[in-house]
């Protein structure tokens, strides 16, 4: 394991025979109690999760009732988890959510952007469209976001603010499922203008076990608690349907459907990632006792980098079967090419993973 100054090196990139960039990374392994099973760098790293914090946003407004006061589907509430591509399903649906909770696009406090999607990129520029706040990739947060804020009796003026009723609930909610004391999390700004938290990595890594133990928990025992039950609806929903969470060729969607159901995943901007893997024999292997959870920061924020590193994270613990690993081969092996389309260009990897026991954990 390489070294330098803020962790480890994971993956390098060369030119000819030239190193062109190193990528520092931290990961955590965890199983649903938060037990460490395996690292890579310092799995305590505070981390701001961004959009992988998504999920733990919408157990908030899940626990208001608004799904069911608005009518909120399965559909929507994977919409309320998503980064989406700014497709026209995905601001369709979001035009549909407003709608559902008697609320406007001018309701909404986020702006709009470019897509994530090329190819969105690129009709919207033949077409000279701009893109309102319908268009923004958390537009179904916000939309969620509104219908929790009515659902408790608050005033939708200032849902995004840190002291609007809602949001003092999604912080304490926030902390609360990863298992710290409210004071624990920090809070910024995210760039849809919601809080986002900050908290060590080892606990994003607990939310997406739990989210995978959820869902094992009601598919064998219906009677969960409300919380149990309310993380394995977020589960299912993103599972069923990962073309909402993320879109067409994306990473989060494709892993998704490349193993159908067995896991969970999001990611989160400037490099972060989470996974939860419902409980099989490998998770066992791994040394956990039900559901397994993984997470990862880049340090320099390179998502194409994090693709590839969570990729060869599942091979390390191997996840899944090889023909699942193969369908995420254009994220983990990606070629490098320049304007010829020449190979210009390789990434090797240096992650690997210290067990629990050999950094001298009970």
């Amino acid at each position: 394991m390489s070294f330098c100054a803020n962790g480890p090196i994971a993956a390098t990139v060369y030119r000819g025979d030239s190193i062109e960039n190193t990528h520092l990374a931290h990961v955590a392994v965890v199983d649903a109690n938060g037990r460490l099973l395996a690292s890579f760098g310092d799995p305590s790293r505070v981390t701001l999760a961004r959009s992988a914090a998504k999920p733990a946003q919408a157990l908030a407004v899940v626990e208001t009732g608004a799904l069911e006061r608005f009518g909120f589907d399965e559909a929507d509430l994977a919409l309320m988890c998503a980064s989406h591509s700014s497709e026209a399903r995905h601001i369709e649906r979001a035009r549909q959510m407003l709608a559902k909770a008697r609320a406007s696009e001018a309701d909404l406090r986020c702006g709009g952007h470019p897509p994530l999607s090329d190819t969105v990129y690129v009709d919207w520029l033949k077409r000279d469209f701009k893109p309102g706040a319908v268009c923004s990739n958390c537009s179904g947060k916000h939309a969620g976001m509104l219908a929790g804020a009515q659902s408790i009796g608050a005033a939708i003026a200032g849902y995004e603010r840190p002291d609007h009723p809602l949001q003092v609930r999604v912080k304490h909610t926030v902390a609360d499922v990863c298992d710290l004391p409210d004071g624990a999390v920090q809070w910024a700004t995210d760039g849809c203008n919601l809080p986002t938290p900050a908290f060590p990595l080892d606990r994003l890594a607990r939310l997406f076990a739990k989210l995978a133990a959820a869902e094992d928990e009601v598919s064998t025992r219906p009677a969960a608690t409300p919380r149990t039950a309310a993380l394995a609806r977020i589960y299912r929903a993103m599972t069923t349907y990962p073309e909402l969470v993320a879109g067409e060729g994306r990473f989060c969607t494709l892993l998704m459907q490349a193993f159908e159901g067995a896991l969970v995943g999001k990611v989160g901007a400037d490099g972060s990632y989470a996974i939860g893997v419902r409980a099989s024999e490998q998770t066992g292997k791994a040394g956990a006792n039900g559901a397994l959870g993984i997470a990862v920061k880049i340090e320099d924020g390179n998502v194409g980098v994090l693709y590839a590193v969570v990729a060869e994270l599942l091979v390390l613990l191997d996840i899944g079967t090889p023909e699942q690993r193969a369908k995420l081969a254009a994220f983990h092996t990606p070629r490098m090419l320049n304007t010829m389309g020449i190979e210009t260009s390789r990434m090797t990897f240096s992650v690997s993973l210290e067990r629990a026991a050999e950094l001298g954990a009970e």
